[in-house]
């Protein structure tokens, strides 16, 4: 799976499409946020609707740095989300 890298108040974050099928599928998918690994890896998750391309992987790759760091901000940590597991 295509994955993308930003840079968010100096940490960098593994940006790539969660995967998970919503009931709104052909119009909004998920993005995860990682940064770490093992027990100290972190993961937020958020849903954006594509203006463009309908594909997951292709609106990833369309979308700017820009864009990427406005929905980080809006993303949600996996606690509160099925795509992280409701994992603390």
């Amino acid at each position: 799976m295509p994955s993308r890298k930003i840079t968010v108040d100096g940490t960098a974050w593994e940006v790539l499409p969660s995967g998970h099928v919503t009931q709104y599928d052909g119009d909004e998918f998920g993005l995860v946020f990682l940064r770490g690994s093992g027990s100290s890896r972190e993961l937020r998750v958020t849903r954006y609707r594509p203006t463009a391309t309908r594909g997951r992987e292709q609106s990833l790759a369309e979308l700017s740095e820009s864009a990427l760091q406005d929905l980080f901000a809006c993303s949600q940590s996996s606690e509160t989300s099925p795509e992280g597991g409701y994992a603390q």
